[in-house]
C-alpha cells in the first residue's frame, strides 16, 4: 500500500419501528441491537458515525428508555455522532404531498435539536425512494445532504470507478448534496467477515486515494435480524470490525457525512432518475415480470454475463407498488383525502388550532410508509400495520370535525371519486360510522370505519401470488442456523405452506354478490372449487343517493346475469344519525319461475384476529360457536355475531329471513424477516339462499349490520377518569 493512501469511510445507521408494530417487538428490538450497539460504540471514542432514528421509534424510545436518548444526546456532543434527520414517521416522500414533506422534516429536525441539541443537516430518505422532483422540497425543509444508494447512480450512468464520494444535484435552483452509499458494503457488513470490508477499503483507497466510501444502511442488521445478535456481539464481530477500523486509522478515516462535506468537494453534478434500492425496484415488478425478471438473471449468472448486463437493468417503478396491492392505494387514497381535508381547514381559517395540530400528527403517522408496500418483509401482509394507519388516519379524520365544531348529528352522503380511478365512489357518513362504495367495482363495500375505535372494518387484504411461492413450493433450503442476509434465506414459520397457497380473483370486500351452483358447499369454497354463475362480483352498479333530515342511503342497481338467465339487483345500505347499524337490503327481480337460484352476500371483517378464545363467533342466543377462525356451516340461522373483546368490538348480522351461513378464515403465505408465514387477514361471511321467486319474480332479504363498540368506549371512559384523577 502506498503511503499516501488513504480513504474516508462514513458508516450510516437508520434504525427504525414502523407505526403499529408491537410494543415487544420495540423492546426487543432495543435490548437486541440499538443499546448493545451503542454499548460497544461507545468504548470507541475515536470512531465516528452518523445515525439515523426515524420518529416512531425515537419517540417510543424517548417514552421508554429516555437513559438511551440521553445517551445520544452525550455522543451528539462529544462529535462521535452525527444526527441524520428525516421526515418524521418514515413516509415514502413520493406518497405524500410537497406540503406534508417539508412539514414532517421540519416538525422532525425542531425534535431533534431540542431533545438531543443535535444540529441537523442532512436527512434519511426512507427506503430510498428517490424522485427528483423532491430536491427543491429538501431544500426548503433546511436539508443540505442525503444518502442514497449507489443502485441510483449507476441508473444514471455512472460507473462504479466514479461512486466514492458525493455529487450535487438540483431541482428548480435549489442544490443539494447526494452521497451513493455502497451495495457491496450492504451485503459485506456485518455478514461477511470484518477483514473482507477493511480489504475492501484498501483497494478503493490503492485506486482512488482520498476517497470517500459510504455504508448507510439498518442498524437492525446489527442484532434485530434473525441469528444476528450471537453473530455481531456474542462472537464478537462488531467489536473485531471497530478494533480494525481503530487499527487501521492511520488511512482510514472514520467520519461522517457533514465532515466530509467540509473536508471535500464534490465530485460533480447529477441528475438521478427515479428510483430506489436494487432489491425494491425488483419488488415494485408485477409478480409475472419478476419471476421472468429472477429466470433472466440466474440464466445471465449461469453464463457470467451477469456483471457486465447488471448496471444497464432497471427494475419497476415504486408507485406502482398501489398498482400491485390495490389495498395499498386505498390506504393512501384515504390518506390524500385526508390531507386534502386538514389542508382546506387550515387554509380556510376559524378552526381549533391545537386540534388541528393533533390531526396533522395524527396524519404524519398515517403516512409511515411500511404497511404500503411488500418485499422480504411483512409490510402490507402485516394486519397490525394497515390497522395502525388507518387508525392514525379515522383518528386524523375525527379531529378534523372537532376543530371545525362539527356536531355529533353529522349525517351526509356524497359522491366523488375518493379513490382516484376516475370513477365516482359513495360516502356515507355518521358520527359514528363511515362507510364507502364503489358501484364501478360491484356495488361493492370497501371500507368501513368504526369511529368511535378508529377502525376499519375492511383494511383487509386478498391472497395473490407472489415471486417467492415457487420458493415455497420448493421447500426450506436454509435451517436458519447460519448467519445470512433476508433476502437469502428460505425458512418455513409453520408446516406444510406449500399446501396454503390459495389466490383470490376479486377483493375480499363486502357486500359482494355471488350465485353459484345448487350443491356448492362450504367445502368448495374453503378449498376454492366453487364456481361463479353470476357476472355481479365486480360488475358495474348504477348508484342513486337518497337523503333525509336523519337518514342517508345508497341504492345500487345492476341488470346482470346468474346462471344463464337475466336478474336485476338492487342493494341499499342505510345509515341513521347517531346510529350504528347498517341497514342492508337486497331485492331480487325477473326471477325465473320454478328455477331456484343459489344467492350468496359475501362479507369480510378485517383486524379481528383468529386463534384466541376471547375472539369467537356466537349464535341468536349468544353461545359461543368457535374461535374466529372457525369454518362455520349454519342453517336457518338469522343471526351471527363476532367478537373481539380485546378489542372490544362486537359486529353482528341480523337477517329477516332464515339463512345458511358460511364462514372462514382468509389467510395468506407471505414472507417476513423471520420467513415464510401464514398470517390471518380477515374472516369472510356469507349468507345464502336458495333463492324461489314470488308470484312478481321477485325476492328480498334485509340485514341488519350493527356495530356495538360499548366496551371499548367504556374501557376508555375509565382510562380517562384515571388519569384526569
Amino acid at each position: 500500500m502506498t503511503d499516501n493512501a488513504n480513504i474516508r469511510f462514513v458508516l450510516v445507521l437508520h434504525n427504525h419501528q414502523p407505526i403499529g408494530n408491537f410494543d415487544g417487538v420495540f423492546q426487543q428490538a432495543f435490548e437486541d441491537s440499538y443499546r448493545p450497539f451503542l454499548d460497544v460504540f461507545e468504548s470507541y471514542p475515536q470512531l465516528r458515525i452518523g445515525l439515523h432514528t426515524s420518529g416512531s421509534l425515537m419517540e417510543w424510545l424517548d417514552a421508554h428508555h429516555p437513559e438511551y436518548v440521553d445517551r445520544l444526546a452525550g455522543l451528539v456532543a462529544s462529535g462521535n455522532i452525527e444526527i441524520v434527520g428525516g421526515a418524521f414517521f418514515e413516509p415514502i416522500l413520493a406518497m405524500i404531498s410537497s406540503r406534508d414533506r417539508v412539514e414532517q422534516i421540519r416538525s422532525y429536525t425542531r425534535w431533534l435539536e431540542n431533545r438531543l441539541g443535535a444540529r441537523v443537516r442532512g436527512m434519511w430518505i426512507p427506503e430510498r425512494v428517490w424522485e427528483q422532483s423532491m430536491t427543491r422540497d429538501l431544500v426548503d425543509a433546511g436539508i443540505q445532504y442525503t444518502l442514497l444508494d449507489d443502485t441510483h447512480f449507476k441508473n444514471a450512468g455512472l460507473h462504479e470507478d466514479a461512486l466514492h464520494g458525493y455529487y450535487v444535484t438540483e431541482d428548480d435552483g435549489k442544490l443539494l448534496f447526494v452521497f451513493p452509499g455502497s451495495e457491496r458494503l450492504r451485503y459485506l457488513i456485518p455478514f461477511g467477515p470484518p477483514e473482507g470490508t477493511i480489504e475492501h477499503l484498501r483497494e478503493v483507497a490503492e485506486q482512488q486515494p482520498g476517497a470517500t466510501v459510504v455504508f448507510a444502511d439498518d442498524g437492525e442488521k446489527f442484532g434485530t435480524w434473525p441469528e444476528t445478535n450471537k453473530h455481531v456481539y456474542d462472537d464478537g464481530w462488531l467489536r473485531r470490525f471497530f478494533d480494525l477500523l481503530v487499527e487501521n486509522s492511520s488511512w482510514i478515516k472514520s467520519t461522517t457525512p457533514s465532515e466530509v462535506l467540509h473536508a471535500t468537494a464534490p465530485r460533480g453534478k447529477v441528475y438521478l432518475p427515479e428510483g430506489s434500492y436494487r432489491e425494491m425496484t425488483e419488488w415494485a415488478l408485477p409478480t409475472e415480470r419478476l419471476s421472468d425478471f429472477e429466470d433472466l438473471r440466474h440464466e445471465f449468472q449461469l453464463e457470467q454475463r451477469w456483471a457486465r448486463v447488471a448496471p444497464f437493468m432497471r427494475g419497476g417503478f415504486w408507485r406502482n407498488f398501489k398498482v400491485k396491492y390495490p389495498e395499498s392505494d386505498e390506504m393512501y387514497t384515504r390518506m390524500q383525502q385526508v390531507s386534502r381535508r386538514l389542508h382546506e381547514i387550515e387554509d380556510q381559517g376559524g378552526a381549533d388550532l391545537e386540534l388541528l395540530n393533533r390531526a396533522r400528527r395524527e396524519l404524519f403517522r398515517g403516512q409511515c410508509n411500511c404497511s404500503y408496500w411488500h418485499g422480504a418483509f411483512g409490510g402490507i401482509y402485516l394486519p397490525h400495520l394497515r390497522n395502525a394507519v388507518y387508525r392514525h388516519l379515522i383518528l386524523a379524520d375525527n379531529l378534523l370535525d372537532h376543530a371545525i365544531g362539527r356536531g355529533d348529528d353529522r349525517i351526509t352522503a356524497t359522491a366523488a371519486d375518493y379513490n382516484l380511478d376516475a370513477r365516482q365512489e359513495v360516502e356515507l357518513a355518521s358520527d359514528r360510522l363511515l362507510a364507502y362504495f364503489t358501484p364501478a367495482t360491484g356495488g361493492q363495500l370497501y371500507e368501513l370505519d368504526v369511529r368511535p375505535i378508529c377502525h376499519n372494518l375492511l383494511a383487509t387484504l386478498a391472497r395473490r401470488p407472489e415471486e417467492y411461492h415457487r420458493k415455497v413450493l420448493a421447500g426450506p433450503s436454509d435451517s436458519g442456523e447460519n448467519v445470512a442476509s433476508i433476502h437469502e434465506r428460505v425458512v418455513f414459520k409453520q408446516k406444510d405452506l406449500d399446501q396454503r397457497l390459495q389466490y383470490d380473483t376479486y377483493r375480499r370486500k363486502s357486500l359482494i354478490d355471488h350465485f353459484f351452483d345448487a350443491d356448492t358447499s362450504l367445502d368448495d369454497l374453503w378449498h376454492q372449487r366453487a364456481t361463479e354463475r353470476g357476472d355481479f362480483v365486480e360488475g358495474v352498479y348504477k348508484a342513486r343517493i337518497r337523503r333525509s333530515a336523519d337518514r342517508v342511503q345508497v341504492q345500487l342497481t345492476r341488470d346482470g346475469r346468474a346462471a344463464d338467465v337475466p336478474v336485476r339487483i338492487t342493494k341499499t345500505a342505510t345509515l341513521h344519525s347517531g346510529g350504528s347499524t347498517l341497514r342492508i337490503g337486497y331485492l331480487l327481480e325477473n326471477l325465473p319461475p320454478e328455477h331456484p337460484l343459489h344467492f350468496a352476500v359475501e362479507l369480510n371483517f378485517a383486524g379481528m384476529p383468529s386463534g384466541a378464545d376471547d375472539r369467537y363467533f356466537y349464535d341468536h342466543e349468544r353461545q359461543q360457536l368457535g374461535q374466529l377462525g372457525t369454518r362455520l356451516d349454519l342453517h336457518d340461522a338469522t343471526q351471527l355475531g363476532l367478537v373481539d373483546q380485546w378489542q372490544g368490538l362486537d359486529v353482528s348480522l341480523a337477517l329477516d329471513r332464515p339463512s345458511g351461513i358460511w364462514t372462514f378464515p382468509i389467510e395468506t403465505v407471505s414472507q417476513s424477516e423471520g420467513g415464510f408465514e401464514l398470517v390471518h387477514q380477515s374472516v369472510a361471511v356469507l349468507p345464502h339462499w336458495h333463492v324461489v321467486a314470488d308470484e312478481r319474480g321477485r325476492w328480498s332479504v334485509t340485514i341488519d349490520l350493527a356495530i356495538d363498540t360499548s366496551q371499548a368506549e367504556s374501557r376508555r371512559r375509565q382510562s380517562e377518569a384515571v388519569v384526569s384523577s
